[in-house]
C-alpha cells in the first residue's frame, strides 16, 4: 500500500469512527408506538420482519413488539452521551505487510485491553468495569469490528485507537493510559504509530497533545486536575 493511499484509508476511516462514536453516544428509545428499539454496533445490519409459515401462508411477526431479554452490560460499553471532542491515533502496518490476529490478540492483551461492546478492544479503570472505556480500539478494515471466531484469519492494515471526551476520567490521564498502550502494541507488531493528522508520532507531537489534555482539564473542571 503507497503512502497516498493509506492516507485516503485513514481520512476514511477518520469518518467511520466519527460515525461509529455518533452511534455509540446516542440514547435508545425504548417502547411506545412507532418507536423502535436498536442496538447500533461498529458493522451493523439493517433490521427485518420475519416471516413465518403455516398452512394458511406466510404470516408477518413483528419482531419490535417481542419483549428483548435481559442482557449483561459488556465490557466497554459507553454511558456517556455527550462528546465535543474525539482523539484518535493510527496504528498501521509497515508497507507491504499486513497487521494478522494471532499476533493482534497477544499485543492487545499484552497492553491490557480487553475484548468487549461493539466487538473491539477497550481499555477499562481498573475497578470500575462498569464505567466507560479510557480508550478503544478498532479495526481499520471495514465495517471496524472484529470477529473474534475469524482472527486467524485476520489481516488488517491497522488499528484505530480513539477516546471520547469528556471521559469517565480526567482527558490527560486518559491520554496517559491510551499512549503506552498504542506505543506497547507498535512494538508488539512492528507496526507504525500515527496521530490523528497521519504524520509520525514523534515526541514533539506527543507533548502537544498532552498540553492539549492538560488546557482541556482546565475547561472542565467536574474530574480533579491531573498530577501529571
Amino acid at each position: 500500500m503507497s503512502a497516498n493511499e493509506l492516507r485516503i484509508l485513514l481520512l476514511i476511516v477518520g469518518a467511520f469512527v466519527l460515525l461509529a462514536i455518533y452511534y455509540f453516544g446516542r440514547p435508545q428509545r425504548q417502547g411506545g408506538d412507532g418507536s423502535r428499539r436498536r442496538e447500533p454496533w461498529l458493522g451493523e445490519e439493517g433490521e427485518e420482519e420475519a416471516l413465518i409459515g403455516d398452512e394458511s401462508g406466510m404470516v408477518e411477526v413483528d419482531l419490535e413488539a417481542i419483549e428483548p431479554a435481559p442482557r449483561e452490560p459488556q465490557p466497554g460499553e459507553r454511558v456517556q452521551q455527550d462528546y465535543d471532542r474525539i482523539l484518535t491515533l493510527y496504528l498501521v502496518a509497515r508497507e507491504g505487510e499486513k497487521i494478522r490476529g494471532p499476533e493482534l490478540v497477544v499485543a492487545a492483551e499484552k497492553a491490557g485491553l480487553v475484548f468487549g461492546d461493539r466487538c473491539i478492544y477497550h481499555r477499562l479503570i481498573d475497578g470500575r468495569p462498569e464505567a466507560s472505556p479510557l480508550f478503544s480500539v478498532a479495526n481499520l478494515n471495514e465495517p471496524g469490528h472484529f470477529e473474534l471466531s475469524a482472527m486467524e484469519r485476520l489481516e488488517t492494515p491497522g488499528l484505530c485507537f480513539f477516546m471520547t471526551l469528556p471521559g469517565p476520567m480526567a482527558a490527560l490521564d486518559a491520554l496517559d493510559s491510551m499512549l503506552p498502550a498504542a506505543q506497547r502494541m507498535a512494538e508488539l507488531l512492528d507496526a507504525q504509530l500515527l496521530d490523528e493528522e497521519q504524520n509520525a508520532l514523534g515526541r514533539q507531537r506527543i507533548l502537544s497533545l498532552r498540553d492539549e489534555m492538560r488546557q482541556y482539564d482546565r475547561q472542565h473542571r467536574d474530574w480533579p486536575a491531573s498530577t501529571r
